[in-house]
């Protein structure tokens, strides 16, 4: 099969795409490193393409930013797909969307109404929060020596374990909405960023703060852990953690 992979150099598409070219796929990466841009539609071509595996991000906490983005994207990629005769847009999004339609999410939100509302068959997958966010959320929100983590409850999973599931619906076909994907145990943020900041030898402290708001109720209360039905991963963050340090020192 050629799947277009959408955000295929982030941090759950390189999974996507080795997995994906594993199973004996053609793999197109559609990024800007690759002179395609997503936001414009430059050099975005999907001729012979029977799948397109959008995993795009942007990094804001902007709702309009992120809806500006992901609406884009989505309209530029449905319309290529369109012409060219694409079967199947397979859209990753996050657990607890509906409850917490704010910043980033609300983006996210347009972007799975415009797929569901579109002429392409479908198939959308939720997951929970990844493994990576922790470090992510310590280097965005450090001031000096400290970060401060929102208070948050999470259930984080691993990319990779995602990305094969992405994988593994492409081959199955359009499928609609699909049950979510979490990982294997509920976490709280800061900690996970504690370790990951003794993991890597990052000094400093970590405050947990709480944010304000109705997004900032949905981070503590439980709106974005695994919900009824969920499927679930099985590395733990500890043994992510421990599989990054050793990737490190070779």
């Amino acid at each position: 099969m050629r799947i277009a992979v959408a955000g295929g150099t982030g941090v759950v598409g390189r999974h996507v795409v080795e997995i994906a070219r594993g199973r004996g796929h053609e793999v197109v990466v559609l990024a800007r490193s690759q002179g395609v841009d997503l936001t414009t539609g430059a050099g975005l071509d999907l001729t012979g393409v029977q799948a397109v595996v959008d995993v795009t991000s942007i990094r804001t906490t902007s709702g309009r930013s992120s809806t500006r983005f992901f609406t884009a994207v989505t309209r530029h990629l449905l319309a290529a797909e369109r012409a060219a005769g694409v079967g199947h847009h397979l859209v990753l999004s996050i657990v607890g969307l509906d409850d917490a339609p704010y910043g980033y999410y609300a983006g996210k939100a347009a972007q799975e109404r415009l797929v569901q509302a579109g002429e392409v068959p479908w198939t959308l997958l939720r997951a929970t929060q990844f493994h990576e966010f922790a470090g992510q959320v310590h280097e965005r929100m450090r001031l000096g020596p400290v970060a401060l983590v929102p208070a948050m409850r999470s259930q984080p999973v691993a990319a990779r374990e995602v990305a094969a599931r992405l994988v593994a619906l492409a081959e199955a076909g359009p499928s609609g909405r699909v049950p979510d994907l979490a990982g294997p145990r509920e976490e709280r943020m800061a900690e996970l960023s504690r370790r990951w900041a003794a993991a890597g030898g990052v000094r400093g402290r970590v405050l947990e703060l709480p944010v304000p708001g109705g997004f900032g109720r949905a981070l503590r209360d439980g709106t974005l852990l695994a919900r009824p039905g969920c499927q679930h991963g099985e590395q733990t963050f500890e043994q992510w953690l421990a599989a990054e340090q050793v990737h490190r020192s070779r």
